[in-house]
């Protein structure tokens, strides 16, 4: 079993841990950032980024993350491909364990591994990921303006997309697949009082349908198959 130590462990490859790297690095503390499973973080399923600063015209979600990438190893981190499953932090050194099975210590542990979407684990989702289909109505929701929308679920985050997006979309049509939302109630009263929204209770999707796309044409929605 290999063993590394590092100065300042770094788990996450997103743009928090990559910052994180980059400051370290030009402190001269020799940190060590462990990728994870999706190098880049979600950034890498976004197509079009226009909220960053600094860029009039739209940017490339995994072209931001491999500049942001290339500045972290300029200054001097080293980056290693692994997954960490395990942290102990009752231990000095602190202690991690990856996937490849290198246990690293650390005397400083930053943990940046961000949120993971929950996406809905359909087959036609993977087709249209980033070409109509999206986990974040910030980052995409401007493509969608003046167009009819869905969003799927009941909780906080996707009612607070859905008032967002209601805001942009012609229509948004909620699918919930149970007879009453568990967002709070504040949020539940200001989406009803949105004209433009409506809820299609105890529903699930089965099917994400459209073109599948063939260049030049990238893939398109075009519709939902429901069931409830």
């Amino acid at each position: 079993m290999t063993t590394k130590h590092a100065p300042v462990l770094i788990i996450g490859s997103g743009p928090a841990g990559y910052t994180a790297a980059i400051y370290a690095a030009r402190a001269m503390l020799k940190p060590m950032l462990v990728a994870g499973l999706q190098q880049g973080g979600q950034l890498m399923i976004t197509t079009d980024v226009e909220n960053y600063p600094g860029f009039a015209d739209p940017i490339q979600g995994p072209w931001l993350m491999e500049q942001m990438l290339k500045q972290a190893e300029h200054v001097g981190t080293d980056i290693v491909n692994d997954i960490i499953t395990e942290v102990d932090l009752n231990v000095r050194p602190f202690r991690a364990k990856g996937d490849s099975g290198t246990t690293y210590t650390a005397d400083a542990l930053i943990i940046a591994t961000g949120a993971q979407a929950k996406w809905l684990g359909i087959p036609s989702e993977q087709t249209f990921m980033g070409f109509g289909v999206s986990a974040c109505a910030t980052c995409d929701g401007f493509f969608y303006r003046g167009k009819d929308v869905a969003v799927v679920g009941g909780g906080n985050s996707a009612v607070e997309e859905a008032l967002y997006l209601s805001n942009l979309a012609k229509s948004v049509t909620v699918i919930h697949r149970r007879g009453d939302f568990r967002a709070e109630r504040i949020l539940r009263e200001r989406l009803f009082k949105k004209e433009n929204v409506r809820v299609i209770w105890d529903t699930v999707v089965d099917e994400i349908t459209g073109q599948p796309g063939k260049a030049p044409l990238p893939p398109s929605v075009e519709g939902l198959t429901l069931r409830n």
